[in-house]
């Protein structure tokens, strides 16, 4: 709730406020967005070893609090901010944020990337921890409700933040939009902590895990002129009966990756063998499982530089266009996400107790699908939402050019065209965001060794810190490529978007998901999943 209104609506603070031109606002964003992803690498390697994930999510909400309430202080004070000025007014000459007052502005905003980058890392695990996996009852509810109702809560703090915080930032100003925000963190960090005495908490084990993962890749490596024995239980693996008085977890063999098995050749027996040299068969086969989830990870990279595109240049559309939903009631551009939203907050209670139930009937699947099919259809569907998003661009650069407003000033003279003339791309991306985001999430968590869970979920994160990071360098060699193409210098050049050709971008990304989903299908298909461990 407290910082999607930020993500979408940004660039009109920047843009707006704090006066930087399109390109750079748009490229400002998925920079803040991109560190943030980032960040939940560090974060969750903290969570799993370290800190605990308590420790991390509570540790990540103060931080997130204190970048809101810097955010606000700045929003208040005229001081700490460019003078007022119209950007869009050919003639003005805007002075734009800079000095002391800009390092404030990203001082806060990278203060609220990491505390955001936190709550990612290590919340949804968290979460999880409170289903013991060992209970066959706990288990299943974690697979089957967990994730589609974290997804469903995402989704109403989206709604409110995309309607109410947005409406307030807007009409009443952001220093009030960053004030609510800072209260709402707050009163979310007092609710947290007061779970406290009734939470499963994480037991850290160190570095260990992430060792042993290491260790498997190093002695494969070492052990790689050694032959593979014929019969895999002569691979080496600790006694089942001497260890039954430790928690120690035990995976069958698996027939992928073979070269790894190279690390469980046993040539001399040992008391204590060294770690670095010879591997039992559990630790070899975790890390095939995180070695194969690497090509999945890498596939859903462009998904998310389709989701930059909408997170900016869609709203600038917006700005440009009827925002009227009564006579006497306007929809904020930034606004727009409210419509997937919508859907999302009634399909998924649907999807959860209905549809899952009837497909597993049929495909004896506790899902439904499984988690790679469910991803697979949120890439085509995101291919799909992008095509459409450079058709609505047609349509809208069309009424403005019959109309002879293709200099029009954004939100002071409107296109008579409606602006939920966009809902169409957004209605398809989010019915991928259900599938792919919540699929991956639930996908890497389930294939992740125990004491990996926080780590593992940052899959997801660093594929869409990859994917904000490729939508800046997109944008940056678009315009470098078509800038003597065209008289705004680039199809995404100056800050007239009536005059830029955003249709013939929007295809790019569109035919890159196309190309990533055809990989993705290859290598899903290959995927053998996590054994059930005993």
């Amino acid at each position: 709730m407290t910082n999607l209104a930020l993500a979408v609506n940004s660039i009109t603070y920047f843009n707006g406020v704090m006066h930087f031109n399109l390109a750079d606002g748009a490229n400002d964003l998925t920079n803040l967005l991109d560190t943030s992803y980032i960040l939940t690498i560090i974060v969750a390697f903290l969570a799993d070893t370290y800190l605990g994930r308590f420790k991390a999510v509570l540790v990540s909400t103060f931080l997130e609090f204190l970048g809101l309430a810097l955010l606000a202080v700045q929003a208040h004070y005229s001081k700490l901010r460019p003078p007022t000025c119209d950007i869009f007014d050919q003639t003005a000459n805007c002075e734009q944020v800079d000095g002391a007052n800009k390092a404030y502005l990203f001082f806060s905003l990278y203060l609220l990337a990491i505390g955001t980058a936190g709550i990612k890392a290590a919340l949804p695990s968290h979460g999880a921890d409170q289903f013991d996996e060992k209970d066959p009852k706990e288990a299943r509810q974690m697979s089957s409700y967990y994730f589609n109702w974290l997804l469903l809560a995402v989704s109403i703090g989206g709604a409110i933040s995309f309607t109410l915080i947005v409406w307030i930032q807007d009409n009443k100003g952001w220093d009030w939009g960053f004030g609510i925000s800072t209260v709402a963190m707050f009163l979310g960090m007092v609710v947290f902590f007061a779970g406290l005495p009734r939470y499963r908490l994480h037991v850290n084990h160190g570095t260990k895990a992430i060792t042993e993962i290491i260790q498997v890749y190093v002695a494969s490596i070492l052990n790689r002129k050694l032959h593979l024995p014929e019969n895999a239980d002569d691979l080496y693996e600790i006694d089942r009966d001497k260890e039954a008085a430790v928690e120690a977890e035990f995976l069958p063999h698996s027939n992928i990756l073979r070269f790894l098995d190279k690390a469980a050749v046993d040539t001399t027996p040992h008391e204590n063998p060294n770690p670095w040299k010879l591997c039992r068969v559990t630790k070899v086969e975790n890390a095939k499982i995180i070695l194969g989830m690497i090509p999945i990870f890498l596939c859903t990279i462009i998904m998310t530089l389709c989701l930059a595109q909408l997170q900016t240049f869609s709203i600038q559309q917006g700005l440009t266009m009827d925002l009227k939903i009564t006579s006497s009631l306007n929809m904020p551009p930034a606004s727009l996400p409210i419509i997937p939203i919508s859907f999302l907050i009634i399909l998924i209670p649907i999807y959860d107790r209905i549809v899952v139930p009837l497909i597993a009937k049929f495909t004896g699947h506790i899902t439904g699908v499984t988690h790679l099919q469910r991803i697979g259809v949120g890439l085509i569907l995101s291919s799909i939402s992008m095509a459409t998003a450079a058709l609505m661009e047609v349509k809208r650069k069309r009424v403005a050019r019959d109309n002879n407003m293709l200099d029009a000033i954004p939100g002071l003279q409107p296109l008579p065209i409606s602006v939920f003339w966009l809902s169409f791309q957004y209605f398809i991306f989010g019915i991928a965001d259900m599938f792919t985001y919540d699929g991956l999430l639930e996908f890497f968590h389930s294939q992740a060794p125990r004491a990996l869970k926080s780590l593992s979920t940052c899959f997801l994160w660093s594929s869409m810190a990859l994917g904000y990071f490729l939508s800046t360098i997109m944008v940056k060699i678009v315009n470098a490529a078509t800038k003597g193409m065209t008289k705004s210098r680039g199809w995404l050049g100056g800050n007239n978007i009536n005059r830029n050709h955003l249709n013939l971008f929007y295809l790019l990304p569109s035919l890159l998901s196309l190309v990533s989903f055809s990989y993705y299908h290859f290598f899903a298909r290959r995927y053998k999943y996590r054994p059930q461990s005993t």
